[in-house]
């Protein structure tokens, strides 16, 4: 009889741990909220095998604890897996030409953006043909929630139940960067302007020190999918000025995605 080898008896125990992990993801996506001791049960794997996925899970951002329970649940990243790609999808095919078709007339770059694990990720750019950017191969880039224009539309417009599980994650990542703009001095009155103006800035040098930006939010049934940004040189032009020039045909191309969308 001959007995496993070390490599193979590891790939088994990784195989088994993602087979408990993605049986523990489906539990709690399908009761709603659940607390670890019940998934143990219900599913025969050991208490504190059930913690170690769960953290796993939740660093991944599949999955959230409340700060007030012992319970947990799936996050927007997790329950967006099934639609998530076609509609990511269906905005890049519909958002390609139609920023291309603003870039002459815009010239600054143009960013589409798309929430996902507590930041946004844009998508599709006119940075590659803006003669006015300094940045390149921007597609993928990972932007901070709370430090740009995009981040803080989205927060501004998703509903308060999702904004509450992104900041929970903010926090639970502890950047220090992010430290200031956790306090309700900022927070707050940064959702209300948004929530009220549907638009969200970048000015005060808290990314990307050399530029500024405006975000408009994409909606689509009622909810936002997307946010679409303008970048500038803070040294070429200031933020009352790219408000005067460039907000109108930034919130055009955001209302002529989303109405596409809709169709």
């Amino acid at each position: 009889m001959t007995s496993k080898s070390p490599s193979a008896a590891r790939n088994a125990n990784t195989v088994r741990s993602l087979a408990r992990g993605l049986a523990v993801l489906r539990y709690v996506n399908a009761s709603g909220s659940a607390r670890p001791g019940a998934i143990a049960k219900a599913l025969d794997i050991p208490r504190p095998t059930v913690y170690r996925l769960l953290e796993t899970l939740e660093e991944e951002g599949y999955v959230s604890f409340s700060p007030s329970a012992n319970q947990v649940r799936v996050t927007r990243f997790a329950a967006s897996l099934g639609d998530g790609f076609a509609v990511t999808s269906r905005l890049c095919q519909i958002a390609g030409p139609l920023i291309g078709e603003y870039a002459p007339r815009i010239v600054w770059p143009l960013d589409i953006s798309v929430y996902e694990n507590a930041a946004m990720v844009i998508q599709e750019t006119t940075h590659g043909r803006s003669p006015l950017s300094i940045d390149r191969g921007m597609v993928g880039y990972r932007l901070p929630m709370l430090r740009t224009s995009a981040g803080r539309c989205y927060l501004g417009m998703c509903p308060p139940a999702e904004r509450n599980l992104i900041l929970e994650h903010i926090r639970r990542l502890n950047d220090p960067e992010d430290a200031p703009f956790l306090g309700d001095h900022f927070l707050q009155p940064m959702l209300a302007q948004v929530a009220e103006r549907r638009l969200a800035t970048r000015d005060a040098g808290e990314f990307r020190p050399q530029t500024s930006s405006i975000a408009a939010p994409v909606m689509s049934a009622g909810s936002i999918v997307a946010c679409i940004s303008i970048i500038w040189i803070r040294s070429a032009m200031s933020l009352e000025e790219a408000s005067r020039t460039c907000e109108a045909p930034l919130r055009e191309i955001a209302e002529r995605l989303s109405t596409e969308l809709e169709s």
